[in-house]
């Protein structure tokens, strides 16, 4: 019976020793370790990825208006066709994401949303307020330049 007891636990240390419970990894376990490798037999050269080849230039495009005003030109509008600022009208001030916006209607009926800095007929956008917008007129010659103020039309 002695040796009944003897091969069991003889057995249990083989099966504890075998699941890992020694503390040592099982070898089936072990994982390569990444980063370069040492060994001259082990080497492998890195590949690194090519760079694709420069192709033929793009052709130019072209914006087709089709009735539209082109979003890449500056808002302005020429004197000579009888626009001045003294002929616009503020219709409203709404607020933009990177500040006020006037609301401008020209005197042909054309509406224009302006922001400080735009060029508007013969003036330029100096400041938005809550209920004016101001603008810089250009000086004529023999003129001083002023400044003209549109304001909101209360009802």
């Amino acid at each position: 019976m002695k040796s009944l007891g003897f091969v069991a636990a003889a057995m249990m240390a083989q099966l504890v020793t075998g699941c890992g419970g020694s503390g040592t990894p099982a070898p089936s376990a072990a994982r390569p370790t990444p980063g370069p490798v040492t060994g001259a037999a082990e080497a492998t050269p890195s590949v690194m990825p090519k760079e694709p080849e420069a192709g033929p230039p793009l052709p130019a495009i072209a914006y087709q208006a089709r009735n539209r005003r082109d979003p890449f030109v500056p808002t302005v509008i020429e004197e000579g066709k009888g626009q001045t600022v003294n002929s616009a009208k503020l219709v409203g001030i709404v607020q933009g994401r990177q500040g006020p916006l006037a609301l401008v209607e020209a005197a042909d009926g054309l509406g224009y949303i302006l922001k400080a800095g735009d060029v508007f007929a013969n003036g330029r956008v100096t400041e938005i307020g809550t209920r004016a917008v101001s603008f810089a007129v250009a000086a004529r010659a023999g003129e001083p330049s002023t400044t003209v103020t549109l304001r909101l039309a209360t009802d």
